[in-house]
């Protein structure tokens, strides 16, 4: 496993400046950059808004790009007393689009942002015009790979995640195909903000909150995202997914493309997870496309 990099220069590519909303007696931190039609960026874990990064800069220069930090994550507080679920983190960003007042959004989700971001929608769905999705799911799991359940074991998993950044650090390296682009830079950058054991608490509940059975209370919240999303036939949808991603695998997009059987989609079969580092460069003039309907890809 990587050792943990001691580097400063990841904050000279994030060069966005830092707001605020209030979840007393909390505070949820966002970007937001640019002017336009909205796009709102929903990252997973272990990421934070740093995974948006190249997309937020590409975008903000036709588009308003909001990227949050869940509460626990990135430079949002990390409360150890608070309930890290799926529903909650769903209610802190709707209550940020209600406080933002946003019309004729774009979702864009990743991982654990795609439950939340897409359960946001359900509830403010007069909110969003467009979605685009990379891997992630929107439903109750059909199995765990067993480097994410080992995590999830009594005593030993936390202790792993927690005291040894476990979860965040092996990502760095398991999510990405593209490893000459995990800099010295970029990997501080995915890693700063989880810098000691209390700071790493929501990687580990939202670990925790992958429901492995209908025992488990986030089981029911997915299955009724599921039957709910369905019922959005008609929103346009954007697919693009890194096809050697191990955790939500071309299997998971089959399930997805149930739901959204009229998406748009492309499939990177040279990337992994973290699809947006994989493939960034082919990502950004897909989604102008999709975002403007002109034609006009030019990476800037």
């Amino acid at each position: 496993m990587p050792e943990v990099p001691d580097s400063s220069d990841w904050k000279t590519l994030y060069p966005f400046a830092s707001h605020w909303f209030e979840l007393p007696p909390h505070r949820m931190h966002y970007v937001d950059e640019g002017s336009g039609e909205p796009i709102v960026m929903v990252h997973g874990n272990p990421t934070w808004s740093f995974y948006w990064r190249r997309l937020i800069s590409a975008l903000r220069s036709t588009h308003r790009v909001i990227a949050i930090d869940h509460l626990g994550c990135g430079r949002s507080d990390k409360p150890q007393d608070y309930d890290y679920c799926l529903v909650r983190h769903t209610s802190n960003l709707v209550e940020l689009l209600d406080h933002l007042d946003l019309r004729h959004a774009t979702l864009v989700v990743h991982d654990w942002g795609g439950a939340i971001g897409l359960g946001s929608l359900l509830r403010r769905p007069d909110r969003f015009d467009r979605i685009v999705i990379f891997n992630t799911g929107a439903f109750p799991p059909a199995s765990c790979p067993l480097r994410i359940r080992v995590c999830r074991w009594p005593f030993v998993g936390e202790w792993a995640v927690r005291r040894w950044n476990a979860f965040a650090r092996a990502a760095i390296t398991m999510a990405v195909e593209r490893h000459e682009r995990m800099t010295p830079a970029v990997r501080a950058g995915f890693l700063a903000p989880y810098d000691n054991h209390a700071n790493r608490i929501a990687i580990a509940r939202f670990v925790q909150d992958i429901p492995l059975s209908r025992n488990h209370p986030t089981w029911s919240v997915l299955e009724e995202l599921e039957q709910g999303l369905r019922h959005l036939r008609e929103i346009p949808v954007q697919i693009m997914w890194g096809m050697r991603d191990w955790c939500f695998t071309p299997e998971c997009l089959d399930r997805m493309l149930e739901i959204f059987p009229h998406a748009e989609v492309e499939r990177f079969h040279d990337a992994g997870h973290y699809v947006v580092e994989d493939a960034h460069e082919r990502i950004i003039p897909l989604m102008r496309r999709f975002l403007l309907g002109d034609g006009n890809g030019d990476v800037r």
